[in-house]
């Protein structure tokens, strides 16, 4: 097997790479936890290649799902990019076969993948941010459409491989994913899901939260053996002399540092200067412009457009010539970017990110001039918004000054104790698998779960609408318009709101409250951006417009009713639950009845869609040769209005399946399968009302509505039902349990539970899409 692995492994990265042998025991051993490996030795390499020979092989302890999980969106692209490569030299090579699908996928700010989870059947690779990541594994996705937030719950949280790669980066983020596998673990999944933790100064304690602790007692680690260190390339990397000196620059002022880098830079080299934050970077990189320096300077952070910072990092990454180049730069360089520098110039920081930037200098064990210089801050001057607490500058200064070279052969272990503020508990996440939005249309925030609060970013792009309001036919922007900017720039700003995407009314308003993750719209001439330095805050920075792709839409399915041509609701059943089983023939469930219920659901999912509600706007229009006798589920009319605004098709999928004796597992299916109805059933402010008051009315759905009798697909046929909403009261009546009460006793079944049940939602909805796409065929 290791013999086949290192063939599998060459194929991939080239002829040239021979696996260490903590690589092959990755690919021939069970899966560990914690992977801490020093920087620049394969460590993405090791466990992707692993993985993907480990399902080529069938090895039954790896999951279909390969989730890669960063905690910088630069590393995402870099990430997603060397992997589709790695995939495409195996296809040439002949060693992966044609009908092998495995599909690599990008999550990050903004730039969201719609149909990752359209084949949860299939092997997938899905590289993201800790934001984008975790906000789905906790049903909060970022950037993406609430009605969308239960699916990648339930398929991130099932059948899942979760890779965290440079834990002392992710602060609290990384609490949470201990956790999450902490409850997957207790609360139960269809499929195992395995957690792995790598850094190259990863602590084992770190990750002894209060649910996980329990289970940490034997976590497998994977380390250097001795056989590795003895590899001559590993060795000459252990060894590299970087010998180390203080700069005693104020953080204050700048420009002393700017000049200490201009004294220790020499020409023809790579001068790399690491500083805590943005502001800081910036006004070093302007300082230093002014002095007009010979050599070619560039500055990297994370408030660029992705063109631009694409233009910042060929900079970086080009071999220095003549002067050399001088490289500002924030923590986005102190993981995951493959970049070797002669000089290095650091700020104080945390000893854990010390120790990833000391391995950007001399990276390779070759360069005879290394030097790294670190500078003393004033670790008492709050005023300096540093990002870390005093007492890690402290200690990491402590060690600082009795190193004369931090060669990682040198360097002391990391020791320091990771202390989590907000830690997600089991009833916070019970509390998040329900969707429905409070009274007052807020949602529970999980920004504490995913970054320190001052890290929490948006997604801002630009839009020439001036004075006036903007269209709603505002078209969406491309993922290269989006820049990350911290949610506290945004509402720091003077005079200036932007707009967000509203969900219900389709139209683009101000938001009574700037959240995480959200994607919002500037007029230029609002400016605040410059290509060379990225976000400014400043209104005379008026950026460039880019040209935008397509029209925005609500991200969810609603609009797939419409479709090229018109398909009764007895063809399009057939379609879903054909569907349905091509995705079951890879899946397996725990548990009496649960295949049976999903495919009730995918039965009787439109069933509500012969209310005469949604026939009449169907209808309403519609061609002479359409046959107004059949009931049809989906049309080639893009103008639907409904009568009763607000009506949704599925709750009177799923009243009618209770009142005929189908299972609450069935009915909660049907009745999820576009996200808007869920745990509850409510009405909606905007919606239309019946005449008579007495009459109880949710989405568009009245008591004592009638849906016809009708056949579906196979004879399956559906009686006459008159809708009762009685299941929408609290508590028991007598009828039984309310819809709340089966849906949470179906939330809190042992046999189900969170994680289960979404993931079956999951799987319904992946077979409605599927359907509906080829009915637009």
């Amino acid at each position: 097997m290791v013999q086949d692995f290192r063939r599998f492994f060459k194929a991939a990265l080239g002829d040239s790479y021979t696996p260490y042998p903590f690589q092959s025991k990755l690919a021939s051993d069970q899966w560990p936890h914690i992977v801490e490996i020093p920087t620049g030795l394969g460590k993405t390499a090791a466990i992707v290649l692993s993985w993907m020979y480990k399902r080529l092989h069938n090895d039954p302890t790896t999951p279909r799902r390969l989730v890669y999980c960063l905690p910088m969106r630069v590393l995402v692209e870099q990430t997603a990019n060397n992997i589709a490569t790695w995939i495409e030299r195996l296809s040439e090579s002949g060693i992966l076969p044609e009908a092998w699908d495995l599909t690599v996928y990008s999550l990050k700010g903004g730039e969201i993948e719609n149909d990752w989870d359209r084949y949860p059947e299939n092997n997938a690779i899905v590289v993201g941010t800790q934001d984008q990541l975790l906000s789905r594994a906790l049903n909060r996705g970022y950037s993406m459409s609430r009605f969308r937030w239960p699916i990648d719950f339930g398929f991130l949280n099932n059948d899942c491989l979760w890779v965290m790669d440079e834990v002392q980066l992710m602060g609290v983020g990384l609490a949470t994913t201990a956790q999450l596998q902490a409850f997957r673990q207790n609360l139960g999944t269809f499929t195992p899901v395995h957690s792995v933790w790598m850094s190259a100064t990863l602590q084992k304690e770190w990750l002894n939260t209060v649910d996980f602790k329990p289970h940490s007692g034997g976590l497998r680690e994977l380390k250097l053996t001795t056989e590795d260190r003895q590899q001559p390339s590993v060795s000459k990397r252990i060894k590299a002399k970087k010998p180390l000196q203080k700069i005693a620059a104020d953080d204050n002022a700048p420009g002393k540092l700017a000049g200490e880098i201009l004294k220790a830079h020499r020409d023809g080299t790579r001068t790399l200067v690491v500083v805590n934050t943005v502001k800081r970077a910036v006004n070093i990189y302007n300082l230093l412009k002014k002095k007009k320096p010979k050599a070619q300077l560039s500055l990297l952070h994370s408030r660029f457009r992705p063109a631009d910072r694409e233009k910042a990092l060929k900079k970086v990454f080009a071999e220095p010539t003549g002067n050399g180049s001088i490289c500002i730069s924030t923590q986005v360089v102190e993981a995951g970017v493959d970049i070797s520098a002669t000089t290095l110039l650091t700020d104080l920081a945390p000893w854990s990110s010390l120790v990833q930037r000391f391995g950007r200098c001399n990276r390779y064990g070759d360069d005879g001039k290394a030097q790294v210089y670190w500078v003393e801050l004033d670790t008492n001057n709050k005023g300096s918004e540093l990002p870390y607490t005093e007492q890690a500058l402290v200690e990491s200064a402590s060690i600082l000054e009795s190193l004369n070279d931090v060669g990682s052969g040198n360097l002391p272990p990391v020791s320091s104790q990771e202390s989590f503020k907000h830690v997600i508990r089991k009833k916070d996440l019970i509390d998040l698998f329900d969707t429905t939005p409070d009274l007052s249309g807020m949602d529970i925030d999980i920004s504490r779960f995913i970054r320190e609060s001052d890290d929490i970013d948006v997604h801002v792009f630009w839009r020439d609408f001036g004075a006036q309001e903007p269209d709603t036919d505002v078209r969406s922007p491309a993922h290269n318009e989006l820049c990350s900017v911290p949610i506290r720039s945004i509402r720091a700003l003077n005079g200036i709101t932007p707009l967000s995407w509203d969900h219900l009314d389709k139209v683009w308003s101000r938001p009574a409250s700037i959240n995480p993750g959200m994607t919002l719209m500037m007029a230029v001439s609002d400016g605040c951006y410059d290509p060379e330095i990225g976000w400014t805050g400043d209104k005379s920075d008026i950026p460039e417009l880019i040209e935008p792709n397509t029209k925005v839409s609500e991200g969810d399915d609603d609009d797939l009713y419409v479709t090229g041509k018109w398909q009764t609701l007895s063809d399009h059943t057939n379609e879903v639950v054909s569907s349905l089983m091509n995705i079951l023939k890879s899946c397996t469930f725990d548990g009496d009845g649960i295949r049976d219920a999903l495919i009730d659901a995918a039965h009787w999912h439109d069933v509500g869609k012969i209310h005469e509600v949604f026939q009449s706007a169907v209808l309403k229009d519609c061609p002479a040769d359409v046959d107004k006798s059949t009931h049809w589920a989906k049309t080639s009319n893009n103008n639907i209005r409904y009568s009763r605004r607000g009506f949704r098709h599925e709750l009177a999928s799923a009243i009618a399946m209770i009142v005929n004796g189908l299972s609450d597992l069935s009915a909660y299916l049907a009745a999820a399968h576009h996200g808007k109805v869920r745990l509850s059933i409510r009405s909606l402010p905007h919606e239309s009302l019946p005449n008579n008051p007495d009459i109880r009315f949710a989405r568009g759905v009245w008591e004592g509505d009638v849906l016809p009798e009708t056949v579906l697909e196979g004879g399956h046929k559906v009686p006459e039902t008159i809708m009762d909403l009685s299941y929408m009261e609290f508590g028991d009546g007598p009828k039984g349990p309310s819809w709340t009460s089966r849906m949470i006793a179906l939330r809190d079944d042992k046999n189900l539970g969170p994680f289960r049940l979404s993931y079956l939602e999951g799987l319904l909805r992946a077979a409605d899409w599927r359907a509906s796409a080829k009915a637009g065929d």
